[in-house]
């Protein structure tokens, strides 16, 4: 089937499932590592159109591309990233999901210290939020400084820190204030070791079959959401980078440079950043519209441009982020 073809498909025809998937051996490792710590709880998985987990449901929804190589490739295509595409990406999200399933299993955010620790967890969900990138406060599991987003994502982050074998929690925030917390998160958990939960439903939120749109109506809500929003670019930082002067009209011009490092710039600007990379993509794009029409050429050794432009993006990003404009993910 071709790409035009199959963005055609409805997804709850996409007869996707986990079983027999990559997918399985992950939640495999989850539960083991859940044993390990004498959870009884195990969260119950099916396949959705995003990650979450729905309140009062101790089990986790699954993006549907990643249950075959052919819609991980889509996504790829689509999204420029696949969430969870990787075993230790996977895992991170997996862990902080579970977080919430557990959560929910044992009604935890109901406590009176688990409040007094993380906050109340009936705060509405804001649509953006602020993040303070250098507070101690909280731990650092998820991209984008999740934990800061809320309540409740303060408390999964946490937890999948401290189910982590690999973390060395201990070791890592033994002077950060957030260390109160994963040493509350292991008081809790050992407390409920051995405990039967006291939420057992099988609940399966919007899973695959009962999806009807297209992968084509999927992808473009999807670009929507993750759509730029970004203030125009400065003229005056375009040309600080490159050139307008006549004197250079024979060089490579500013747009065809963007463009040709566009991959790379969005890859490193999204490590530094945590921002998903089709958001920095449309900066990319504004950014190379804008020099087109300015008729700006690169004239400075390609070493150099490519440094500046990548802090250039990088900043413009962090003043959207501090502007409190970091959309919730999962």
């Amino acid at each position: 089937m071709k790409h035009e073809e199959l963005l055609d498909v409805r997804i709850c025809d996409l007869g996707v499932k986990i079983e027999g998937t990559v997918l399985e051996p992950r939640i495999e490792r989850l539960y083991g590592e859940l044993e390990r710590r004498s959870i009884r709880a195990r969260p119950h998985f099916w396949l959705s159109d995003e990650w979450f987990t729905p309140d009062g449901v101790p089990g986790v929804a699954i993006p549907f591309y990643l249950a075959h190589p052919r819609l991980m490739k889509l996504e790829q295509r689509q999204m420029l990233e696949v969430e969870g595409g990787s075993y230790g990406w996977c895992m991170r999200i997996l862990r902080h999901e579970a977080g919430h399933a557990i959560d929910n299993a044992y009604r935890l955010h109901r406590r009176r210290q688990w409040q007094e620790v993380f906050g109340r967890s009936s705060i509405p969900y804001p649509q953006f939020y602020q993040p303070k990138p250098y507070s101690k406060s909280y731990v650092l599991h998820l991209d984008s400084w999740y934990a800061q987003s809320h309540p409740s994502e303060d408390f999964a982050e946490s937890f999948a820190v401290w189910l982590n074998p690999e973390s060395r929690w201990r070791r890592r925030y033994a002077t950060w204030p957030a260390k109160k917390k994963l040493e509350y998160v292991d008081e809790l958990m050992s407390e409920i070791a051995h405990t039967p939960p006291l939420v057992r439903s099988r609940e399966k939120v919007e899973p695959v079959s009962q999806i009807r749109k297209t992968l084509r109506e999927y992808y473009a809500a999807k670009h929507e959401l993750y759509s730029t929003g970004y203030p125009d670019f400065y003229d005056r930082d375009l040309r600080r980078l490159f050139s307008d002067s006549k004197e250079h009209r024979g060089s490579e011009t500013a747009a065809s440079f963007l463009s040709r490092i566009r991959p790379e710039l969005r890859r490193a600007v999204a490590y530094w950043t945590g921002e998903y990379q089709y958001t920095i993509d449309q900066v990319l794009q504004e950014m190379i519209a804008r020099c087109r029409q300015l008729k700006l050429r690169r004239h400075l050794p390609e070493r150099r441009v490519k440094q500046d432009a990548t802090v250039l993006v990088t900043v413009q990003t962090m003043n959207y982020l501090h502007d409190g404009h970091h959309r919730l993910a999962l």
